[in-house]
């Protein structure tokens, strides 16, 4: 028999999102602890996505439909585990935004929800985002990671300019620059100076993992164990 948490996961990745809210205020109910229900139910779920989403198993649609059924669960796990005083932290902080010319946001929505089933917190700049407005992003927030995207050959370019806009203010090596975008290479990446290349949102994901390897481990709340 399944047990509650493996019905969560298998509702985030079918994308049922009524599923997924009425199963996520279930376990809460029954006392299973809110980073216990993120760390084993939606996490997981949305790394099988991503996998599927490699294997070429699923497709854009259904990973945006489990990423919305993932968000539906988060939504109501986000007061509790922000009430946690410190026992449950993000895996890391992400700004995250298209460059200045560039309306496009679909890839960047995907990648931010995949982030956020990672455990990532992200701050969202949205779409056509003037470099020094992701300049004074990064001093505000000191996030670990910056994700650049542009969809246009005719905008890839401004991500180098946004590079050299926070090497001007000395905040270069404070964080890693992920870009993303479909006329984006690794070559282009590496030409621009850029830490990271992610030419999907999983792989993007898996990057940002990688890179926050070293910090501390997520510490959950007593009584974490597995829901019948």
């Amino acid at each position: 028999m399944l047990t509650v948490l493996q019905k969560l996961r298998n509702a985030v990745i079918m994308g049922d999102t009524t599923a997924v809210a009425q199963l996520t205020q279930q376990v809460l109910d029954e006392g299973l602890a809110a980073s216990t229900v993120f760390e084993q139910g939606l996490i997981p779920a949305m790394d099988t996505v991503g996998q599927q989403m490699k294997a070429n198993e699923i497709y854009i649609p259904e990973v945006l439909r489990a990423a919305q059924a993932m968000r539906a669960g988060l939504v109501i796990l986000e007061p509790r585990l922000t009430a946690m005083d410190g026992r449950w932290q993000a895996r890391g902080r992400v700004v995250i935004g298209t460059v200045s010319g560039d309306l496009h946001d679909i890839g960047k929505n995907m990648v931010i929800m995949m982030l956020k089933g990672a455990g990532f917190e992200t701050i969202d700049l949205g779409i056509n985002v003037p470099r020094e407005r992701f300049v004074a992003s990064i001093l505000e927030e000191k996030p670990d990671i910056l994700g650049l995207s542009a969809l246009l050959t005719t905008t890839m370019m401004e991500m180098e300019n946004v590079i050299e806009a926070l090497e001007k203010v000395g905040c270069r090596d404070s964080v890693k620059v992920l870009v993303g975008g479909a006329p984006l290479s690794q070559a282009f990446a590496d030409q621009i100076d850029a830490d990271g290349y992610g030419p999907d949102a999983s792989t993007g994901v898996d990057i940002a993992r990688s890179w926050m390897a070293e910090k501390a481990p997520v510490v959950s709340e007593p009584g974490s164990g597995e829901n019948e």
